[in-house]
C-alpha cells in the first residue's frame, strides 16, 4: 500500500519480540497444561465442548482501540470487540448490513442515511443509537495534532483525506441523528467507496461513554513514538460477541462472551490470543495441542499438518503480490527495461514452485473480483527472446545489474516465502543476462522503511491484502500519487484514479478502473505476480471457521466439536 502506504503503516506488521525460537517453542508446550486447565473449568464437563479457544497471534496488537489501528493482529481482536454499521457477505469483501440494517443514498453521493438495529447496547450498557453514530464519526473528524498521523490514523485520514481543522481536503462534512434510529451522514465531497469502507474495523463503532471515562483521545509522544491512551491500553468497549478481559503485553489477550450480546454467542465463551511470532514456534504449539489455531501456515507445513490429523483453511485469495520497479534507478526508468523484466518471469513456474495451493497468476493490481478487472489488459507473457530483444534495444545487450531488495523473518498473506520468491526470481532475471545484489532486510522496521521511505532501493518484493471491495483500495493505494516506492510522476495516470474515486455509480465507474487498469500495464511500475491464497491450521476440533478473503472473521461463528 507507492504500492503500498507508508512504512508508518504497521498493518504489514510491525511484531515485537518475545524471545528467540527455542524459547517461544519451549514456552508453548509448558503452557499446554494450563491452556487445557483452563478449557476445563470453562467447559462443562461430561464430553462437552471446551468453550476456550486458544488462537496463536504474530505479534500483539497495536492498540486496543480500532481507530488508531491498522495492523492485522489489532484487527483480528478488534473484530471480535466491535462492530460497524457495515459488514461483510461471509466468505465475500462485499459489504453487507451490520449494525445499520439497511442504508439510502442520495444520486449526488453525498448523502448517506443509515437504518439502524434496535435494541443493541454496548458492553457496558450503554444504548447503541444515532447519536453514539455520530458521536463516532465526529470524534474521527475531530482529532487533531499526531492523531491525524497516518501512524495513528491511518485509515481514516488515506480514505477521508482532512480533518475539521483542515476542512478544504475533507471528505466527510457532518453526521445528524433522526431520534435513536436513523443517523445520516453528509459528505462534502463524492466517495464512491464509502459504503465498503466502512466495514473495517477501523470504523467499528465504540462506546461514547467509555471513550469519555477512559480518555481513548488522550494519545501522548510523538507520531512515530506514541503513548497508548489509558483506553486503548485496557478498556475498548464495542456492541461485538466478545469483551475485553486482560492484556499481558508480549504474552497474550484474554476476551469472554458478551452475555447481552444482540446476535448469536456461539459456542466460544473464552478466546485467547497467544503471542508466538515464531511461525515454527505456532505450527509446533498446534501440534501440541497449547494451540486450536493460527493464521498464515507456511506452503511446506501444510500436507504435514493435514497428515497429523489437523485442519488446513484457505482463504479465498483477495490480495496482490508484486515486483516493484524504482524508477528513480537509471536502468528502470527505461520502460523498454521494465517491459523487458515483465517478459523474463515465468509466473506460473513462480506460484507453483513457491505459493501455497489455490494460488493464482496475476495479470493486475486487482483480483479478479473487484470493479475494474480487465480480462483484456496489455500482458506480458513469459518470453526470454522478447525480454533479450528489449536489453538490447534499451542499450544492455549483455544485460545489467540492479540491486533486489526483499524482506527476511516474515510471512505475509500474499508472501509467505519471501527468500523463496526471491530466489526464483533472480534465477528467471539471470537467464536474460539481469544479475542481482542481493539487499535482504528485516521486515520490520528497517525493510518497510527502506523501500517505502527512500529512493535507495532498486526492485522489491511487496504486496497488499484488499482491505474491503472496492478499485480504489488497490490501485489508488498504489499508484494515487507519487511515492518513493515507484519513483514516478505520471500526472495523467494520478488525475485518472481521482477522478475515478468519486463517481458513485458503477456503470459510469467500470469502464474508468478497466482502462486505468490497462494503463498501468502499458506503463508498468511494477509487475502484477500472482494473488495467493493464505491457509490456518485448526486442531482436529475445529469444524468449521468463518474463513473471509478480508479477515471478517468473528469467533461466536467458529463450530466446535466435544
Amino acid at each position: 500500500m507507492s504500492a503500498t502506504p507508508p512504512a508508518s503503516r504497521r498493518r504489514r506488521t510491525r511484531a515485537r519480540a518475545v524471545g528467540a525460537t527455542a524459547v517461544l517453542v519451549a514456552s508453548a508446550l509448558a503452557l499446554s497444561g494450563c491452556v487445557q486447565s483452563q478449557r476445563t473449568e470453562s467447559g462443562n464437563g461430561g464430553g462437552s465442548v471446551n468453550s476456550t479457544f486458544v488462537f496463536a497471534a504474530s505479534s500483539d496488537p497495536k492498540t486496543l482501540d480500532p481507530a488508531f489501528a491498522s495492523d492485522g493482529e489489532s484487527f483480528r481482536v478488534s473484530r471480535q470487540v466491535f462492530e460497524g454499521l457495515v459488514g461483510t457477505k461471509p466468505g465475500t469483501a462485499d459489504p453487507a448490513p451490520l449494525l445499520a440494517e439497511s442504508w439510502k443514498t442520495s444520486a449526488d453521493g453525498l448523502t448517506h442515511t443509515f437504518e439502524l438495529k434496535k435494541g443493541v447496547k454496548f458492553q457496558d450498557g450503554t444504548p447503541f443509537n444515532a447519536a453514539a453514530v455520530c458521536a463516532n464519526f465526529d470524534r474521527w473528524y475531530n482529532f487533531k495534532g499526531i492523531q491525524q498521523s497516518e501512524n495513528l490514523a491511518y485509515y481514516y485520514t488515506s480514505l477521508f483525506k482532512g480533518y475539521k481543522d483542515k476542512p478544504q481536503d475533507a471528505v466527510y462534512k457532518s453526521c445528524s441523528a433522526s431520534g435513536d434510529s436513523q443517523a445520516t451522514v453528509t459528505l462534502a465531497k463524492p466517495f464512491a467507496g464509502f459504503i465498503a469502507s466502512l466495514s473495517l474495523p477501523a470504523f467499528g463503532m465504540q462506546s461514547p461513554t467509555a471513550m469519555q471515562k477512559y480518555n481513548a483521545n488522550a494519545i501522548a509522544g510523538t507520531a512515530d513514538s506514541p503513548q497508548l491512551s489509558p483506553y486503548a491500553q485496557g478498556h475498548p468497549v464495542g456492541t461485538g460477541p466478545f469483551k475485553f478481559d486482560k492484556w499481558d503485553v508480549g504474552q497474550q489477550i484474554e476476551l469472554s462472551s458478551n452475555d447481552n450480546y444482540w446476535g448469536d454467542k456461539g459456542q466460544v465463551k473464552k478466546i485467547i490470543f497467544r503471542v508466538i511470532d515464531d511461525a515454527n514456534a505456532r505450527r509446533q504449539a498446534l501440534e501440541s495441542g497449547s494451540i486450536d489455531g493460527y493464521d498464515l501456515v507456511a506452503p511446506a507445513d501444510t500436507q504435514s499438518l493435514k497428515d497429523k490429523g489437523m485442519k488446513v483453511i484457505q482463504r479465498d485469495p483477495f490480495n496482490i503480490l508484486y515486483l516493484g520497479f524504482n524508477q528513480a534507478k537509471k536502468e528502470l526508468k527505461d520502460i523498454r527495461v521494465r517491459q523487458a523484466i515483465a517478459y523474463a518471469i515465468d509466473k506460473e513456474a513462480l506460484v507453483k514452485q513457491t505459493l501455497p495451493e489455490g494460488t493464482k497468476v496475476a495479470t493486475q493490481f486487482v483480483p479478479e473480483s473487484v470493479n475494474g478487472y480487465n480480462k483484456n489488459v496489455t500482458s506480458y507473457p513469459y518470453d526470454k527472446n522478447k525480454a533479450k530483444q528489449l536489453l538490447k534495444e534499451a542499450g544492455y545487450p549483455n544485460g545489467f545489474t540492479i540491486d533486489f531488495n526483499y524482506p527476511t523473518n516474515v510471512s505475509r498473506p500474499y508472501m509467505p516465502t519471501p527468500e523463496q520468491t526471491f530466489s526464483n526470481i533472480s534465477a528467471q532475471l539471470a537467464d536474460v543476462g539481469i544479475k542481482v545484489n542481493a539487499k535482504p532486510l528485516k521486515w520490520s522496521p528497517d525493510y518497510l522503511d527502506k523501500v517505502q521511505g527512500t529512493a535507495d532501493h532498486g526492485i522489491h518484493l511487496l504486496g497488499w491484502t484488499g482491505d474491503y471491495n472496492d478499485t480504489d483500495n488497490f490501485v489508488g493505494v498504489f499508484f494515487g500519487h507519487e511515492k518513493p516506492e515507484f519513483g514516478f510522476t505520471n500526472q495523467s495516470l494520478f488525475d485518472e484514479l481521482t477522478k475515478a474515486r468519486s463517481v458513485s455509480k458503477l456503470d459510469e465507474q467500470t469502464p474508468l478502473y478497466e482502462k486505468i487498469n490497462d494503463d498501468i500495464m502499458k506503463y508498468v511500475p511494477g509487475i502484477p505476480l500472482a494473488h495467493p491464497a493464505p491457509s490456518l491450521g485448526f486442531a482436529s476440533r475445529v469444524e468449521s471457521y468463518p474463513a473471509s478473503p478480508v479477515q471478517d472473521e468473528v469467533f461466536n461463528e467458529i463450530k466446535l466439536s466435544s
